[in-house]
């Protein structure tokens, strides 16, 4: 591996089906430094009672290889719900946080939240409100990530300025950080694709990027603006590779996971694409 490109942790999701511990040898065998996995039902609101045994020996082997991961909350946990269902929602954040944890991951990757009330400052309150209550008593090195939105059925969460004030606003800001997904910065308008340099100047005015801890790498299947969430392999949407190629050679994609959410390759894994990206990091 070249010595620039070894600062890069690129991999892909990949299946839990055989554990924690599993999902890392998946990993290694795709040739990736990096991952992302459900550390519980993704469409279900329901705990997990997991295995720690599995998760620690997760955390081993990563320490051991040098792989770096983040789990996925599930998709209908909204930080943005009414009281009503905090509790809920706080019990499966710390639920999941108790996971990554276990395995040594950077974080847990949770989407902003969606508030379909008619003001938004009370979606941004719920939001604060729910993070501090999930955040309460917890000790471990994993971080909240909180992720950027498409803005397909959500208003919330599309800007880098409502990311970097909610962290602010948070009783423990220093247990919540930020994952970049490519495909939604797209979507929503925050990222025009040729720009990176412009919005990599912004992060940083906006303590945005100083925090943000995981990338999801993914192309988009619909233009610039479009608010549709849908995800295309690298280099073959409308983000394009030369893109992908400027945002790779960033500092700030240095050390952190950077994880496809993209359709598996011929062979039914993602080796190809990682390799691809991996092909796009400049040895300097």
């Amino acid at each position: 591996m070249k010595a620039q490109q070894s600062e890069r942790f690129i991999g892909a999701h990949v299946s839990t089906r055989g554990g924690y511990l599993g999902a890392a040898k998946t990993a290694l065998s795709l040739g990736a430094s990096a991952f992302q996995y459900f550390p519980m039902n993704p469409r279900r609101l329901s705990t997990k009672i997991w295995n720690n045994q599995d998760a620690q020996a997760c955390a081993q082997l990563c320490s051991e290889h040098g792989l770096l991961s983040i789990g996925h909350a599930p998709y209908p946990l909204n930080p943005a719900a009414e009281a009503a269902e905090r509790e809920l929602m706080v019990k499966l954040l710390k639920n999941a946080l108790d996971i990554t944890d276990a395995c040594g991951s950077v974080g847990l990757v949770v989407h902003f939240g969606k508030y379909v009330g008619k003001d938004p400052l009370q979606g941004y309150k719920n939001i604060i409100q729910c993070l501090n209550s999930a955040t309460q008593g917890y000790e471990g090195s994993s971080l909240i990530l909180l992720e950027n939105q498409a803005g397909e059925g959500a208003q919330l969460g599309l800007t880098m300025e409502e990311m970097a004030q909610i962290r602010k606003l948070c009783e423990s800001p220093g247990k919540i950080g930020f994952c970049l997904d490519t495909c939604h910065a797209f979507a929503s308008g925050l990222w025009q694709g040729h720009n990176w340099n412009e919005l990599e100047s912004k992060g940083l005015q906006l303590d945005y990027l100083p925090h943000m801890k995981a990338v999801h790498l993914n192309d988009s299947l619909h233009p610039y603006g479009s608010r549709r969430d849908r995800h295309a392999n690298i280099g073959a949407g409308y983000i394009g590779r030369e893109n992908f190629e400027t945002l790779l050679n960033s500092p700030f994609l240095t050390h952190i996971p950077i994880v496809l959410e993209t359709s598996s390759g011929t062979d039914g894994t993602h080796t190809q694409e990682i390799a691809l990206v991996k092909s796009l990091v400049k040895n300097t």
